[in-house]
C-alpha cells in the first residue's frame, strides 16, 4: 500500500522595511481571495459614541479581537456623514483628471514638504515591487483646520517646533478641493481620536489614555488615485503586471482609516501568508493596524502587510486617514501589555525617531536592491 506525500504548496518570499528592520514573509502562490468575516470581520462603531461605558467597552471588546487577528476590521455607523465622503471623492476625480501641466502646478516647491500632490512613479514603496504608478495628493494636519483646536497661539513651544507648518499647494488648480478635503479631515479627527480611546479600552487602558497625544496628532489625509489599467497578460511578471500596484507594505504609524471607492482593490496578507481581497463595502470604512501600534502592544496587535491593485478599465480612488501621534510624543509599549515574563520588547521612543528609522531602513532596502540589479 503507497501512500501520498502531503502537497507542499509554492511560495515566494517578500521583504519589506520597518522601522525595526526587514520583514521577510513567505507567500503562497494561490490567486488572491476574498476574505472571511473571520479574518476582516464587520465591528459596528456606532456605540463608541455612546455615554454609556458598556457601550463603548462591547467595542472594545470587537475590536480587540480584530486586532489580534489580521488586523483589519470594517467599520459602520462611523459619524462621517456620507454627504462629506462623495464631496471630498468627487473633488478627487476632478482634480485628478486635470492634465499633468496642471496638477503639477500644486507640486510642493519645497522636497521636504510631503504634502501636496505626486504624480505617478514618485513614489516606491516597495523597491522590489517597482515604482507605484498611483497618482497622490496629501494633505498634513494643520492645527489651524482642528475643531478641537480654539487658539493655536495657545500651542505650546516645544510641540510647536516638531509641526512642519506648510501651506498645502491645494489651491493652485482646484479652490473647491481645498474645502472638500478640510471637512474631511476635520469629520476625520473626530472619528480617529474616537477610535483612539476605543484601543486604550481594548487594551484594558483608562479611556483617555491616548488623549493627549492625539491633540496635535499627525495625520496625513491622502487622497490616492489609481488610472485604469487592464490586467496583466497571463506569464507577464514585468512592468505590466506591477504598474497599478502600491507595492505590499506596512503602515507608519497607529493606526489607518480607509474609504474606498466601488472598485476594490485593497489586498491583505493573511498569517499563513495567503493574499486576501478586502472588497467595498457600502457604509463602511476599512480600519488597519500600523506599526507603532504594534510596538506600543508589545505585538500583540497585528500590523499586517498590504498591498492595491487596480487592474481595471475603471479608475480607482481610496482616501486613507494615516493616524499617528505628534512627532514630539514618547512612545512606550502599555504597562498592560508586558505579558507573562512582565517585560517590553521595544525602548521608548520619541515618534520623530521612529518614523526616521522606518524612512532610513527603507533606503538601506532601495539600495541593497540597487546592489543586485548592478
Amino acid at each position: 500500500m503507497t501512500t501520498s506525500e502531503p502537497t507542499v504548496q509554492e511560495t515566494t518570499t517578500l521583504r519589506i522595511a520597518s522601522a525595526n528592520g526587514f520583514i521577510t514573509r513567505k507567500i503562497l502562490q494561490t490567486p488572491p481571495r476574498d476574505a472571511l468575516p473571520s479574518e476582516i470581520p464587520i465591528i459596528d462603531i456606532g456605540p463608541a459614541f455612546s455615554e454609556r461605558s458598556a457601550d463603548r467597552e462591547a467595542v472594545a471588546h470587537e475590536i480587540r479581537k480584530a486586532a489580534t487577528n489580521n488586523g483589519f476590521f470594517y467599520i459602520t455607523n462611523h459619524g462621517i456623514p456620507e454627504s462629506v465622503l462623495q464631496e471630498a471623492y468627487n473633488a478627487g476625480l476632478q482634480f485628478f483628471r486635470q492634465d499633468m501641466e496642471t496638477k503639477m502646478r500644486s507640486k510642493s516647491p519645497d522636497s521636504n514638504n510631503f504634502a501636496g500632490y505626486f504624480p505617478p512613479k514618485s513614489m516606491e514603496i516597495n523597491p522590489f515591487e517597482g515604482k507605484d504608478v498611483k497618482e497622490m495628493f496629501i494633505t498634513r494636519y494643520d492645527p489651524r483646520y482642528d475643531p478641537d483646536v480654539a487658539d493655536v497661539g495657545d500651542i505650546p513651544e516645544h510641540v510647536r517646533k516638531s509641526f512642519h507648518y506648510y501651506d498645502t499647494p491645494w489651491e493652485a488648480t482646484l479652490p473647491r478641493f481645498k474645502d472638500a478635503m478640510i471637512r474631511y479631515c476635520q469629520e476625520g479627527l473626530k472619528l480617529t481620536r474616537t477610535l483612539m480611546r476605543s484601543f486604550a479600552l481594548s487594551l484594558g487602558l483608562q479611556e483617555d489614555y491616548f488623549d493627549a497625544k492625539m491633540q496635535y496628532p499627525n495625520i496625513n489625509t491622502n487622497m490616492n488615485y489609481y488610472p485604469p489599467m487592464p490586467k496583466a497578460a497571463p506569464g507577464d511578471s514585468g512592468e505590466g503586471a506591477k504598474a497599478s500596484a502600491f507595492g505590499s507594505h506596512t503602515d507608519f504609524q497607529v493606526f489607518t482609516v480607509l474609504w474606498q471607492d466601488s472598485i476594490g482593490g485593497l489586498q491583505v496578507l493573511n498569517r499563513e501568508g495567503q493574499w486576501i481581497n478586502a472588497p467595498p463595502i457600502e457604509n463602511t470604512l476599512i480600519v488597519n493596524i500600523a506599526d507603532l501600534l504594534q510596538r506600543i502592544t508589545n505585538d500583540l496587535y497585528v500590523s499586517s502587510v498590504h498591498r492595491a491593485v487596480n487592474a481595471t478599465s475603471h479608475e480607482r480612488i481610496s482616501m486613507p486617514l494615516a493616524t499617528g501621534f505628534g512627532a514630539h510624543e514618547v512612545v512606550s509599549v502599555a504597562n498592560t501589555c508586558l505579558g507573562t515574563e512582565g517585560k517590553p520588547k521595544y525602548d521608548s521612543i520619541t515618534v520623530e525617531e521612529w518614523v526616521t528609522k522606518r524612512l532610513d531602513n527603507m533606503i538601506r532596502l532601495r539600495q541593497q536592491v540597487g546592489a543586485q540589479v548592478a
